[in-house]
Order: C-alpha cells, then structure tokens, then sequence
C-alpha cells in the first residue's frame, strides 16, 4: 500500500481529466520541476495506482451510435467453465468490456453496434451462440453523463 500526499492527489486528478498531459505542464500546476513530476508519476506507475494510460474515442463518431449493457447468465455453469466463456466473448469486438460479476446475471458486458439492426445481428449470431450463453438481459444506453471520475 502506497501513501498518497495531496501533491499525489491532485497530480492523479490532472491525468485523470488529460492523461496526455507532459511532466513539465503538470509540474507547472502543481508547483514542481519538471523531474520531481516526472518521479512521482514513476512512483505512482510502480506502485500500481496508475495502470497505464488510454486513448478515448469517440465511439459515435467512428460509427458506433448504439452502446448496449447485457447481463449474462451462463445456461450451464457445470458444464462450461467460466474461462471458456471470457476466452470467447474477448474475441468478439464489439464487447468492449467484460464483467464478471455478482448478482443476477454472470456477466456485465457492454456491447458497441453501429445501430440497432447491428446490435441484433450481434446479440443473435455472436453472443447468443457464446458456450454456456444463457439468459440475456439488455439495457440500451441514452445518455453518459460522467465518465472515468476521480476515485
């Protein structure tokens, strides 16, 4: 366990908001050199706290103007292990994220289609055909009103 001083703190709201900023404009911010930044964000890499740095894009810019929640209930969970099932639904590229999860459904997966014609042809001929695929419940994402907040 790593301890966090305020400087951390705000250092890790800086990258939250704009990952791709520099060691010397976040330093400026903050009050630091630029190599005092530079080893505390090595510092916060090392520990783990910081897993890397993502690019976002804009998914309905690039075509993908439906974004579906699905909980997933494995039919037979005896009979397919849960490794077969996270080794195929990896595989589809439309699942953007896979869940595995404690409640009703086995599985949260939030699926990207280009509409919802796609959306169905998705569901039907990839994830429905899934080993182990059980019940399926979607909800349909409207609006995304935050995103990635500070811990």
């Amino acid at each position: 366990m790593i301890t966090l001083d305020e400087i951390d703190r705000q250092l890790l709201r800086s990258l939250v908001r704009d990952a791709g900023q520099g060691a010397g404009a976040l330093g400026r911010q903050l009050g630091l050199s630029q190599p005092a930044t530079w080893r505390r964000i090595r510092r916060l890499e090392d520990a783990g706290v910081i897993k890397g740095r993502r690019l976002r894009l804009d998914a309905e810019k690039l075509g993908f103007g439906v974004t579906v929640f699905l909980g997933v209930k494995l039919a037979t969970k005896g009979r397919v292990s849960l490794e077969d099932f996270e080794r195929a639904v990896t595989a589809i590229p439309e699942v953007q994220t896979v869940e595995h999860v404690l409640g009703r459904y086995d599985y949260r997966l939030r699926v990207v289609a280009r509409d919802l014609p796609d959306f169905e042809r998705v569901l039907r001929r990839r994830i429905m055909t899934l080993p182990g695929a059980g019940e399926v419940e979607a909800n349909i994402l409207l609006s995304e009103e935050r995103l990635n907040g500070p811990l």
